[in-house]
């Protein structure tokens, strides 16, 4: 049986102090007791970080940077590595994410030393993976998730790979309040569970969790969630309100 996993994108939202009174009413929001049948992850920006990360010690919500650079030390302006994360107190990194694709030029083969590096460092990479809306009309969705997930994932070792949380985030449905029917979702996420099968076997593509994201909200969750190959959600938006965030929380109990 897999764990459900609810992850919080923050992306380059809030301050410090907005960050942690966040996770102040996130943690107060919710019982211990409510949380043990699914992890809870938040991943704030860089400088928020390690005030949240220590908040959220001794809590049963975990934490997750949003991105990380490949080396682990060097002449690279601006970029912050796996062992700074790590040091900084989170256990997880987004890998892959759309908006890097997009807005910074993240190819395939950056997304794989990524994901080395956080292995190298400890971390738990939520690796994702998705299509833009041209892509779907062109029927290239199999062709493009495929590519993203065997680049994305080369060289891995099944040990590596069972730790893996894969997120499938179709471009079109992030930020845009469109959100992929249930229906949708589920073929896609049965499709990555098949490229599981293909490249690590049974066995670990039944332990991995794979992740939905692209508009998820307390009114739409639970119906997602119910799917048999949807095991949790990566939610942007929503997840800046403790309120709704808490709401998708308890939808996925």
């Amino acid at each position: 049986m897999r764990t459900p996993l609810i992850a919080g994108n923050w992306k380059m939202n809030k301050t410090i102090s907005e960050a942690l009174d966040l996770a102040k009413a996130l943690h107060h929001g919710l019982a211990h007791a409510d949380a043990v049948k699914l992890e809870i992850v938040v991943a704030p920006p860089y400088t928020a970080l390690n005030k949240v990360a220590e908040f959220l010690k001794d809590s049963f919500i975990g934490v997750s940077a949003q991105d990380l650079f490949w080396e682990d030390a060097g002449a690279f302006t601006g970029a912050i590595s796996a062992p700074m994360i790590k040091d900084a107190g989170a256990e997880y990194v987004i890998i892959g994410h759309s908006e890097r694709r997009q807005l910074f030029g993240e190819t395939d083969n950056a997304v794989n030393k990524k994901i080395k590096a956080a292995f190298k460092a400890g971390l738990i990479p939520i690796f994702c993976v998705g299509e833009t809306l041209a892509e779907r009309e062109a029927g290239k969705v199999n062709t493009i998730i495929g590519t993203q997930f065997f680049g994305g994932l080369a060289d891995l070792t099944v040990e590596n790979m069972k730790k893996v949380v894969i997120a499938y985030e179709p471009v079109w449905a992030i930020g845009t309040g469109k959100t992929a029917t249930t229906q949708q979702a589920e073929e896609v996420h049965v499709m990555i569970r098949k490229m599981l099968v293909e490249k690590f076997g049974q066995a670990t593509a039944d332990i991995v969790r794979i992740l939905y994201g692209g508009s998820v909200k307390p009114s739409n969750s639970k119906e997602l969630l119910s799917e048999p190959n949807i095991d949790g959600a990566l939610v942007g938006g929503a997840s800046l309100k403790a309120e709704d965030f808490i709401g998708i929380i308890k939808n996925a109990m």
